[in-house]
């Protein structure tokens, strides 16, 4: 008989290991509990209850009465009842995912407050201001939150408050103010919702506990999720927690701390401290924070504490946390810890040192980074020198360097962004519904807030450059301006220049320079403790990865700076790039011949050009199997466009006899759908001696590079093969060459010839056409349009976004590979290739090559490579290191 689900757990019956069940918060609450450290009681309430909800819209019939158990419990444990008139417990309902969504969801402070008990918590905390102070801000979250109440009323009601008492903050507000501010957003409950605030507490806790449940589907949690690949149906935990308070004067604040540096990933404790303040007050920015140590002059005791605390925690998780705190007259209270989010530097850094400490081994240092951090690294930053005065100087949130066009609210980040826009989002503090915008901009500043603010910790999640608290700046969302210390005016639409690294702003685009890391990974030679555990990281991912990393390259130049990253060949050398520039002159003589000989002799004028591309590139990677591609694109891509021929024809005087020629050939040519039409093994079947001339020059190049003492690895592919008889022709005609160079130099050659599978029928008689081939390489660009229908640039400039947004692709299937359909090809494509062929050689050549998701699949389906861009190699190096013990353990990204 299958035991009944349960629904509430209280902490000290939960673990770490929960978190499916009880949310990264709930697990995080449990195991702090079990530990011993001083958390405030409380409860979790499942995933499984909010599943239940979500697809019933209802809650499951168990969950009252197992959460009224477990109040009762924390009743006991407190010595007080939830909203007593005379000592009210009061309790705080948060959210809590599996995976961290820092601010996506909802959150509800202060629940049990009503009239009565109101004037209860004045008279218990002696604090009367408190009690309205904490009233209010009930009422305010309760109203947005549950009962749907826009929160810019309760807003405009507090400024008008505020104007009239002629004080900047919430905080300068006396005791009269807010209970008449209380009054107030009780009308404005009222009046736009016909209801009354309950005064109930258990209706209270009740409401608020479904309104967490609901804000799983909330927009900015939905777009989140679609940001970060979070699935869907996971649904979201909620906490239950005695409520603490920061706020009952100056022996009392509120904090966010990181046991190491998340932006640097130094040593040390880091994170911002407010006095007399409520935790929500912290994140939000809307008072700037004091450094962390100065808590250690205004408690030193809370502050010994909490550094021991913080010890333990790290020690026990093995990796960076992030802890918020609340010291309630000087006693000091966790709660909440979690892995924090870091920047690339501080991964890089922070899985080095601890795996130098002894604390994680080399294998779960290698897995806590990955590959699209170090491509992170790898990006430019600014060339500043002391003569570039920045606009403003601000906490160095998340580094990097981003340029783009101020702009001052998210809408106007997504509008500009959709028309290929760079922009930088300025904002006094984003909130979560700042999320589309933050990740439409490239950087984001704001005036308010520090390294544990929504737009740091948000920003550093999603590697976006931000710089937060800016005080210097005077931000004017209405005037769409801000303004600096020395009366500078920036204007939206203005450009500026935000470093993320040191934290400054300037005016205008700066110069960029290369990156330290990528300095390093060219010379293989570190510069400091960052380019240190890069290239620790990157050699311990070498030493363990089954897959080779092979690039993408077309010009000798490329194939050294591929060799200098790591490439341990060339997986694909596209030839028809060495036709452009002036070389196009004598493609187009080939295509305009009349005669057989006058095509050879335009092949002939080829061929040594081809032949020194090849002996170049061959020489850069000498000892390394390079895979030459023949020509695959449609021949009337080397001829000018039709519409401009036909224009500047008809504008002639005297129109151009070869302008006419090649009019006449480009008509000839035109194609309705060319992707699919004359080109790859196609063209080189149907135009004589084309084939033929370029296996030519490869077998030439070879000889060359042999006779000069070094040791080429040539591989010649045959693209766009559909059917074995292609290949069989094609590679007849490449034997052939081969052999006429072989006899003709009386030397031997030992170049494999292969295909691209990249059309779904090659895919699916893979077994007959590795009769033919020495290898595979999987074209997965094409193979990815003609398993799905589309063309790419047609699709992602039309729906794409539209599909993206509903959920119809979490990731573009170019960008991440679809494993269900084309990888599925690939995978019944190496299957049976290697049944015919023992020694088949598969890899793949198309983007997905660099992609690091994609990366783990290539590894799993069993493929012996992946190329890619020059750039993206050490991330595919790492991503390929990562594979193997992620498919070993199962492990996963701490982060």
């Amino acid at each position: 008989m299958t035991a009944p689900t349960k629904y509430v757990y209280e902490f000290a019956e939960g673990s770490r290991e929960m978190a499916a069940l009880l949310g990264g918060k709930g697990a995080g609450l449990a195991e702090m509990t079990r530990l011993g450290l001083p958390v405030p009681p409380g409860f979790t309430v499942t995933t499984e209850a909010c599943k239940v909800y979500l697809e019933s819209g209802e809650e499951p019939p168990e969950l009252s009465v197992e959460a009224a158990r477990a109040l009762a419990g924390l009743e006991r444990a407190m010595g007080r009842t939830l909203g007593a008139p005379d000592d009210p417990l009061l309790v705080s309902v948060r959210s809590g995912a599996r995976f961290s969504m820092p601010g996506m969801m909802e959150t509800i402070l202060d629940i049990g407050l009503n009239d009565r008990s109101v004037t209860g918590l004045a008279k218990a905390s002696g604090q009367e201001r408190f009690a309205w102070d904490s009233y209010r801000r009930l009422i305010q979250m309760f109203g947005h939150t549950v009962m749907g109440v826009d929160g810019d009323l309760f807003e405009q009601a507090i400024a008008e408050h505020k104007t009239r008492r002629e004080v900047a903050g919430d905080h300068d507000l006396d005791t009269a103010e807010l209970a008449l501010i209380t009054e107030e957003f009780k009308a404005i409950i009222r009046k736009e919702t016909g209801e009354d605030f309950p005064q109930d507490p258990a209706e209270q806790l009740a409401r608020a506990i479904r309104a967490v449940f609901d804000s799983w589907n909330g927009e900015r949690a939905r777009v989140y999720r679609r940001r970060e690949h979070i699935s869907e149906d996971l649904g979201t935990a909620v906490n239950v927690q005695a409520m603490v308070f920061g706020n009952l004067g100056p022996d009392s604040g509120t904090g966010v701390t990181f046991t190491r540096d998340p932006a640097t990933g130094e040593r040390g404790m880091y994170g911002d401290y407010l006095p007399d303040a409520q935790g929500e007050d912290v994140v939000a920015g809307v008072r700037d924070a004091l450094p962390l140590v100065e808590l250690k002059r205004l408690n030193p005791r809370a502050y010994v504490q909490l550094s021991d605390h913080l010890r333990t925690l790290e020690r026990h998780y093995r990796d960076l946390c992030d802890i918020e705190f609340t010291v309630e007259r000087d006693k000091l209270w966790i709660l909440q810890t979690r892995i924090g989010k870091r920047t690339a530097e501080a991964a890089f850094r922070i899985a080095h040192d601890l795996r130098e400490e002894g604390t994680i081994t080399a294998h779960e240092s290698l897995v806590r980074v990955d590959g699209a951090d170090l491509t992170r690294l790898m990006f430019p930053r600014f060339d500043t020198t002391p003569a570039d005065v920045p606009l403003a100087q601000g906490v160095p949130a998340s580094p990097g360097a981003a340029v783009g066009v101020v702009v001052f609210d998210s809408a106007e980040a997504v509008r500009r962004a959709a028309t290929g826009e760079d922009t930088v989002l300025v904002r006094r503090e984003t909130t979560p519904d700042d999320l589309p915008g933050m990740i439409a901009a490239q950087a984001v500043l704001t005036s308010r807030g520090g390294k544990t603010s929504h737009a740091a910790v948000v920003a550093r999640g999603m590697g976006k450059v931000c710089v937060c608290g800016a005080e210097a700046l005077n931000v004017d969302p209405a005037a769409r301006r801000f303004t600096t210390a020395s009366g500078a005016v920036v204007y939206e639409g203005d450009t500026v220049s935000v470093d993320g690294t040191a934290g400054t702003v300037h005016l205008g685009a700066l110069p960029l320079t290369a990156s330290d890391v990528g300095r390093a990974l060219e010379t293989g030679t570190a510069s400091g403790p960052l380019t240190e555990a890069v290239l620790g990281a990157l050699g311990h991912a070498d030493s363990v990865r089954r897959l080779e990393v092979r690039a993408n390259a077309d010009t000798p130049e490329d194939a050294v700076r591929a060799r200098g990253l790591g490439a341990q060949g060339i997986g694909l050398c596209r030839t028809e790039h060495m036709f452009l520039g002036e070389r196009r002159a004598l493609v187009e003589a080939m295509i305009l011949a009349r005669d057989d000989s006058a095509r050879q002799q335009a092949l002939g004028a080829l061929l040594p050009l081809q032949r020194e591309d090849f002996t170049g590139i061959l020489t850069a990677m000498d000892g390394l199997p390079v895979t030459i591609r023949l020509i695959d694109p449609p021949l009337h891509e080397f001829l000018p466009d039709r519409t401009e021929l036909a224009v500047r024809l008809a504008r002639a005087e005297q129109p151009d006899p070869h302008d006419r020629e090649l009019l006449s050939a480009v008509e000839r040519m035109h194609e309705q759908n060319p992707m699919l039409g004359l080109r790859g093994v196609r063209l080189g079947l149907a135009v004589p001696g084309l084939m033929a001339m370029q296996v030519r020059a490869v077998a030439e190049a070879v000889v060359e590079r042999l006779r000069a003492g070094g040791r080429p690895r040539a591989e010649i592919m045959i693209p766009l093969v559909g059917t074995v008889e292609e290949l069989r022709l094609a590679r007849t005609e490449a034997e052939r060459v081969l052999t006429e160079v072989q006899e003709e130099t009386g030397t031997t050659l030992d170049c494999p010839i292969g295909t691209m599978i990249e059309l779904p029928r090659a895919a699916l008689t893979a077994g007959r056409i590795a009769e033919c081939a020495d290898f595979f390489s999987f074209g997965t660009n094409d193979l990815t349009q003609t398993t799905w229908g589309l063309s790419r640039d047609d699709a992602e400039a039309s729906f794409f976004p539209l599909y993206l947004e509903k959920g119809v692709f979490s990731v573009s299937p170019f960008e991440t590979i679809d494993q269900e359909g084309v990888g599925r090809l690939v995978e019944l494509a190496v299957e049976a290739g290697r049944s015919v062929n023992t020694r088949l050689e598969t890899g793949v050549c198309g983007e997905h090559g660099g992609d690091p998701e994609s990366i783990h699949f290539f590894h799993r389906a069993g493929l012996d490579y992946v190329s890619c861009s020059p750039f993206r190699i050490p991330a595919a190096r790492l991503e390929a290191g990562r594979a193997v013990l992620m498919d070993t353990t199962g492990g996963s990204d701490s982060r």
